[in-house]
């Protein structure tokens, strides 16, 4: 196997004001840094989301592992067949080709960053999901780009119980 080692020569420095933000409350990612200004080496976003949320399917990545960091609240995370509620502090770092997805608890917000190393071109990804969210692009569309994008969807029987308990107790 051969590793590509990431390569960047200039400290990174993202400033608030001119981060590019996606969606609104209650579910907001900020796109922090994409691989092409990492060298390859990481893609990091800031997701924030409302309670009661579902914001990613079950889905893998066959390239990158994907570390969640929570700054606040709760959120449950797909991790295989398990589902773990990651609490303000918890970290849950998600191997490559592990099912994985996430949601908010009922009554519980949570703000997190989500880092994919080795980093892929992904920001495109998440603007392809806003113009599908306000009718501007296809389901289709989102599905023919799972291979661009090493976002590959998949059937949860574990996370599809979790979800449907969410909804019987609103």
């Amino acid at each position: 196997m051969t590793f590509i080692i990431p390569r960047f020569d200039e400290a990174l420095v993202v400033r608030e004001a001119d981060v590019e933000v996606l969606g609104l409350a209650p579910l907001s990612t900020r796109l922090l840094a994409d691989s092409d200004a990492t060298g390859g080496a990481l893609s990091i976003m800031r997701t924030t989301m409302g309670a009661g949320l579902e914001g990613a399917r079950p889905h893998t990545h066959h390239q990158s592992a994907e570390l969640f960091y929570l700054l606040d609240g709760q959120l449950q995370l797909l991790a295989g067949e398990q589902v773990i509620t990651a609490s303000k502090g918890d970290l849950v770092v998600i191997p490559p080709d592990m099912a994985h997805a996430f949601a908010t608890p009922a009554g519980h917000a949570a703000d997190f960053l989500i880092v994919q190393a080795p980093g892929l071109p992904r920001f495109e990804y998440f603007r392809l999901v806003e113009r599908l969210k306000r009718g501007e692009a296809t389901l289709s569309e989102l599905l023919a780009s799972q291979e661009l994008y090493d976002n590959h969807f998949l059937n949860s029987p574990a996370w599809q119980v979790v979800r449907e308990s969410a909804h019987h107790h609103d």
